[in-house]
């Protein structure tokens, strides 16, 4: 069967805008290449006026990345009720959106994807809570609600019947989002899905939804990975640039086509009570040379529990279970002597002078992932400050036996999820 590539090219902006050149916001599609947008990008629909300091930067983005966890906990934990994230968040979780096409003919929205998500959502006309940019079904020639009946319908979260018509309720993250089920023609570039199943969003409330709607690149049978497995293959890789890219261009390819040969992977771990995860076996952390004193047990795969490490590129900052982040931050803090340590927000390891750890290793089974100091350090625009880019899991709770391989972590890094072969690989890649 013949399989494709889709090579996307991602914009990523710096925390603070630095970079002067003028995008181009207008390609021309070519093949079956499309772009990836940063939400805050110059090109992005969702872009704010408003432009905060670095400080405030980093606070917005992990007190999203709290909604984040949130909901990657309600996932594992199979609860269906999330609390509402801090109105403070004005950072959108996932970070990246995609232009996408819907019907016939093709209504074009700017969807985010998102790696640890199965279900499509898609704003329609009528939306209550929504934003004014949505999908009208009525003037597609091959829209098709689901009844209650179709099998998929068993496969979201929370059904009911609406009339006859299939609906079910989701929370993500800070939002609550009611959907009925529904079926069109999607088409990413110059590759068309045919009667591909999403959720057509009828209401939401909360501050995490995102704003055009969404395309799952989870495990689960209605991600983009399963519905379009013949033509993708399950297989698919990213590279994410690093937020201060002059650049600012990535990519992202579906299908085993041009896929990296030489790359070390680990083993995909399946969870039974949720397979939309990309979950992996960690078992250690190097500081340096060193490798650190961590408890096995911190990193522990539990499927019944939802305890272990996975893969996610909504979260922007890594957590890791607290043996392990203190760890690894005491680590840190022995290395740099008597220097005076202060805190941001949720970091609780910055320093005014130059951090001297080169490097924090990632061990996997099989897989170390070497991270340079762009990859563990985030620095202030002036460049005064920096501070040690993770953090440690929040007490009680799933959280505080889940470890978060985040967006940050993986820039720079051609990370590649094989399905079929239950891999995942990564390796580095200067994609900026």
């Amino acid at each position: 069967m013949k399989a494709f590539l889709l090579s996307l090219s991602v914009l990523l902006v710096a925390i603070v805008v630095a970079a002067t050149a003028t995008p181009d916001c207008d390609p021309i599609d070519e093949s079956s290449t499309f772009r990836v947008f940063h939400i805050n990008s110059p090109c992005s629909p969702f872009r704010s006026s408003y432009r905060p300091s670095w400080e405030d930067s980093v606070l917005q983005m992990q007190s999203a990345d709290k909604a984040r966890l949130q909901y990657l906990s309600s996932l594992v934990a199979r609860r269906s009720d999330v609390p509402l994230a801090s109105g403070t968040a004005v950072t959108k979780n996932p970070t990246y959106v995609v232009r996408t096409r819907i019907g016939t003919p093709p209504q074009t929205l700017f969807t985010a994807f998102d790696t640890s998500y199965d279900v499509a959502w898609i704003p329609c006309s009528g939306c209550d809570g929504c934003a004014s940019t949505t999908f009208d079904g009525s003037r597609s020639s091959t829209f098709k609600a689901l009844r209650c009946g179709a099998p998929q319908c068993s496969q979201v979260p929370n059904p009911s019947c609406g009339g006859a018509v299939c609906v079910f309720n989701v929370t993500y993250g800070g939002s609550v989002i009611t959907a009925t089920l529904a079926q069109d023609t999607v088409a990413l570039s110059a590759d068309s899905i045919s009667g591909y199943t999403f959720g057509c969003v009828r209401k939401t409330t909360g501050v995490s939804f995102p704003a055009q709607g969404l395309l799952g690149l989870g495990r689960g049978p209605l991600s983009l990975v399963s519905q379009a497995g013949e033509i993708y293959r399950s297989t698919f890789s990213y590279c994410l640039p690093s937020y201060k890219s002059v650049n600012f261009t990535g990519s992202l390819r579906l299908g085993p086509v041009a896929q990296p040969k030489r790359i070390k992977t680990t083993l995909l771990l399946g969870n039974p009570r949720r397979s939309s995860l990309y979950y992996v076996n960690l078992v250690g952390i190097r500081v340096g040379g060193r490798v650190v004193n961590i408890p096995p047990s911190a990193f522990a795969y539990d499927p019944v529990s939802g305890a272990g490490t996975v893969f996610d590129s909504g979260t922007v900052f890594t957590t890791l279970v607290k043996p392990a982040y203190t760890a690894v931050r005491d680590e840190l803090r022995r290395r740099m002597g008597t220097a005076v340590v202060s805190s941001l927000g949720g970091f609780d390891t910055c320093y005014n002078i130059p951090i001297v750890v080169p490097t924090i290793t990632f061990m996997f089974s099989g897989m170390n992932v070497t991270l340079p100091q762009d990859n563990f350090l985030i620095h202030s625009s002036s460049g005064t400050v920096s501070c040690l880019a993770m953090a440690a899991a929040a007490d009680g709770g799933v959280n505080s036996r889940l470890n978060v391989i985040a967006n940050f972590q993986q820039q720079n890094h051609r990370v590649l999820i094989d399905v079929p072969n239950s891999k995942l690989g990564v390796a580095r890649e200067a994609c900026t």
